[in-house]
C-alpha cells in the first residue's frame, strides 16, 4: 500500500475517534492560554494513540507537545484549541441561536483545526511504524492564537529550532495551499498618568491623562499618511479615568494593535507610534509608561513545502459533500447579506474555478483551487509567522464552511461542529499526512527548504517580544 492509500484509509477508518474529539473541543470553547479542558482532551487523545506528551511549555499549562520516534527528520503538526468570544451558537444551527449568551464559541474553526493536525501526526506516525522508517514525528498543542501568542513564546524558547519541515492548515470555505504572507503584529497597552482637580474650579491644578490619549491617537491618525499603506494601526480606550466629568482624568489608557507585512516595519512604526505617545505625554505634564502585551511575526510560505503540500492536495482531493450538507451551507448562506456575498465573489473575481462555482449557485466548495501565487499579505496576522521564522512552514486552507462565511462568526461556530466540518476535517488531515510523509523521505528538499527559510528570516528569528514579557494566562 502506497503512501496516499495509507493514510487516506488509516484516517478515514478513525474518524469517529478524530470527528469525537473535535466535537469535544468544540464544546469546551474555550479562551486562549485558558484552555484547559480542551488541552486536556487532545493531550489524552495523544497518548492513547501512541505518543509520549509534554506540558506545561513556555510557562504555558495549555500548551504541550506529543511526540513519536527519534533523530532527524522532525516532521511537526501545528495545532491551535482556542475560541472566541461573543460566539457561542448551537451545532449545525442555520440562524443566530447562543447556547450562552455572550459565553466563548469557535467562530473560527480551531477545535477542527487541532484535531486534524493531531491526525495527520498520529497517520503519519503509523506509517512510519509499519514501515521501519526513522525520524521524529511532533504535534504542537498551540494555545491562544486568537489572543495570547503562545507560538511567538514557544519560538523564543527555540521549540521549533530543530524543526524540518512544518505542517498545518485552516478550515475555511476554500481547498487551496496557502501562498500569501500575514501581517506581523504588536499588541501595546499605552498608560498615562496624571493628576485630578476640580474641572470647574481648578482646572489649571489637574493634568489629564484622558486629554493624553485623545492627543496620541490624533497623532497617530496623521501618522497614517506618513507609513507604508499595508500597515495598519488600530485602538481601542481600555480605560477614560473614570465616569465623572468634573474630575480631571488622572489615569486613561489606550491599547494599540500595530500591524506591517514584516517584523521590521513593524518595530519601525512602533517607535514611531511611541514618540507620539511620548509627546502627548509631554503636552499634557502626565507620565507615559509603555507596555508591549504579545507580538507575532509575519508568516513566511515555504516555496518548497507549498509546493509539497499542493501535490499532496490534489491527490488527495477536496471534500465531497452530500445533500444534507448542503441544505445546511445553503441555509447558512441565507443568514449573510448581499454585501458579504459580494465581496466574496469580488475576492475570487480571478480564480475561474470559483467563478464557475458561483456562476452555479454552488454553496460548497468541492474542487482544489490552482496553484497561484500572491503577491500581497493577508489582512490578519497569526503566530504561525513565529514558527515559519524557525522552521521550513507550509499550511493549506480546506473547506468547511459554506461559500461566503465569513471569519469569526456565529456561522462559522455553527458549521465547525456539522457534518461539513467532519469532512473538511478529515481531508485535511490526509492531506496533511502524505505532506509530512513525501518530506520525509526526501532529504534534498528539506535542505532545499531550510535554505530557503534561511533567504527568507533574513538569516534567523528575532521576536518581536522583549524577554521580560511573559505569556498572559
Amino acid at each position: 500500500m502506497n503512501k496516499k492509500e495509507f493514510v487516506c484509509q488509516a484516517i478515514q477508518e478513525k474518524q469517529q475517534f478524530f470527528n469525537a474529539v473535535s466535537d469535544e473541543v468544540w464544546g469546551y470553547a474555550e479562551a486562549g492560554m485558558k484552555e484547559y479542558q480542551s488541552a486536556e482532551c487532545l493531550e489524552k487523545a495523544a497518548r492513547e494513540l501512541g505518543f509520549s506528551v509534554e506540558t506545561g511549555l513556555s510557562g504555558i499549562p495549555t500548551a504541550f507537545v506529543a511526540s513519536w520516534g527519534s533523530g532527524k527528520p522532525v516532521i511537526a503538526y501545528l495545532g491551535e484549541y482556542d475560541a472566541l468570544p461573543g460566539l457561542s451558537q448551537k451545532a449545525a444551527c442555520p440562524v443566530k441561536d447562543e447556547l450562552s449568551p455572550g459565553a466563548y464559541g469557535h467562530g473560527c474553526g480551531h477545535n477542527c483545526l487541532g484535531t486534524a493536525a493531531l491526525a495527520a501526526a498520529w497517520a503519519a506516525k503509523e506509517f512510519m511504524e509499519k514501515n521501519h522508517l526513522s525520524g521524529t514525528i511532533r504535534y504542537y498543542g498551540c494555545p491562544g492564537e486568537e489572543y495570547g501568542s503562545a507560538k511567538a513564546f514557544m519560538a523564543r524558547d527555540g521549540l521549533f529550532d530543530d524543526v524540518d519541515a512544518c505542517f498545518t492548515w485552516h478550515p475555511g470555505t476554500t481547498n487551496n495551499v496557502w501562498l500569501c504572507s500575514s501581517l506581523a503584529n504588536l499588541s501595546v497597552f499605552f498608560r498615562f498618568k496624571g493628576r485630578t482637580s476640580h474641572a470647574a474650579s481648578t482646572p489649571f491644578l489637574g493634568r489629564s491623562a484622558l486629554d493624553a490619549c485623545e492627543l496620541m491617537s490624533m497623532g497617530v491618525n496623521y501618522l497614517r499618511e506618513h507609513i507604508i499603506p499595508e500597515a495598519r494601526v488600530h485602538y481601542a480606550y481600555v480605560d477614560v479615568g473614570g465616569i465623572a466629568p468634573n474630575v480631571v482624568q488622572d489615569h486613561a489608557a489606550v491599547h494599540y494593535f500595530i500591524r506591517a507585512p514584516r517584523v521590521y516595519q513593524m518595530m519601525e512604526i512602533y517607535e514611531r507610534v511611541c514618540d507620539v505617545a511620548r509627546g502627548a505625554a509631554l503636552m499634557t505634564g502626565t507620565q507615559l509608561e509603555i507596555q508591549i502585551h504579545e507580538g507575532l511575526s509575519d508568516f513566511l510560505p515555504n516555496p518548497s513545502l507549498t509546493k509539497l503540500m499542493y501535490q499532496a492536495l490534489t491527490e488527495v482531493g477536496a471534500p465531497q459533500f452530500d445533500e444534507e450538507d448542503r441544505k445546511l451551507a445553503s441555509a447558512i448562506r441565507e443568514t449573510l447579506s448581499p454585501d458579504q456575498l459580494k465581496s466574496y465573489a469580488e475576492k475570487y473575481a480571478g480564480v475561474p474555478e470559483m467563478q464557475q462555482l458561483i456562476k452555479e449557485n454552488a454553496v460548497l466548495c468541492d474542487v482544489v483551487l490552482p496553484f497561484i501565487p500572491e503577491s500581497s499579505p493577508m489582512g490578519g496576522s497569526t503566530d504561525v509567522g513565529d514558527a515559519s521564522y524557525c522552521a521550513p512552514t507550509a499550511q493549506i486552507n480546506m473547506c468547511t464552511e459554506a461559500m461566503g462565511t465569513p471569519g469569526h462568526t456565529w456561522q462559522v461556530t455553527a458549521q465547525s461542529c456539522s457534518s461539513i466540518a467532519h469532512k473538511g476535517t478529515i481531508k485535511a488531515a490526509q492531506v496533511m499526512a502524505l505532506s509530512g510523509l513525501y518530506a520525509l523521505e526526501d532529504p534534498q528538499l528539506l535542505k532545499k527548504a531550510k535554505e530557503e527559510l534561511l533567504q527568507q528570516n533574513g538569516g534567523g528569528y528575532r521576536c518581536p517580544m522583549p524577554p521580560e514579557i511573559m505569556p498572559t494566562l
